[in-house]
């Protein structure tokens, strides 16, 4: 058994950058960091609607949608024991990941990986700040605050969270643009479903919902 203490003293494993899409050769994909973060800091944020409602002093509010996960970090890169430009050995490499690829007509999907998998994602920022030069100003140094966005196909989320309960009742708190076609599109997938939830509310004119109308969502047998 590995104990933390054993795991201090064999050196922590190196982190790296591992281009999942396209497919290239291990030679190309792995981009190293020659020191392991001190840090790095993950968010996530929901996006709510408030429902106007006369006479409430608090509305109630809707789930929208969510957003996106997202990776900060920094990266120290140095070369000062080659006196290698740091440029052309680390920082173009992660500069390239910002890069349209032809195959995917956007930049590349790359994984942050150190030992474990630890975020699957898109660069969407990278800053970078020089620190040390040679006598002739080739830098030596480099710090590299990356953010990276979160990638999930459409598919993955659905198997991975499926948010239809068909044979569960439920209610709805319609929202401004709503139609009944568009509820039954969203809860059951079938914009036909419409008839069932206009029956289950005795709403006779489908085309007239008000923002903040709660609707019950009949189970599907």
């Amino acid at each position: 058994m590995v104990t933390p203490l054993d795991s201090m003293r064999q050196g922590l494993t190196k982190a790296y950058l591992q281009i999942e899409q396209p497919r290239l050769p291990d030679s190309q994909a792995l981009i190293p960091v020659h020191f392991n973060p001190t840090e790095y800091q993950l968010q996530k944020q929901n996006s709510f609607a408030d429902i106007n409602i006369p006479g409430l002093e608090t509305p109630p509010i809707q789930f929208v949608r969510g957003s996106g996960e997202k990776l900060t970090t920094e990266l120290l890169v140095d070369t000062s024991d080659t006196l290698q430009d740091v440029r052309e050995k680390y920082v173009y490499k992660l500069r390239g990941l910002m890069n349209i690829q032809g195959d995917l007509h956007a930049p590349p999907i790359v994984r942050l990986v150190w030992d474990k998998d630890v975020f699957r994602g898109v660069l969407e920022s990278l800053n970078v700040t020089y620190l040390m030069f040679r006598p002739d100003g080739i830098p030596l140094r480099a710090k590299l605050a990356i953010a990276l966005k979160e990638y999930r196909t459409v598919e993955e989320q659905i198997k991975e969270r499926p948010r239809n309960s068909p044979d569960v009742q439920k209610i709805y708190t319609v929202v401004r643009g709503d139609t009944i076609s568009s509820v039954a599109f969203k809860l059951f997938r079938d914009g036909s479903m419409w008839r069932a939830i206009a029956s289950a509310n005795q709403i006779r004119d489908p085309r007239r919902l008000s923002p903040g109308m709660v609707l019950t969502i009949p189970k599907i047998n």
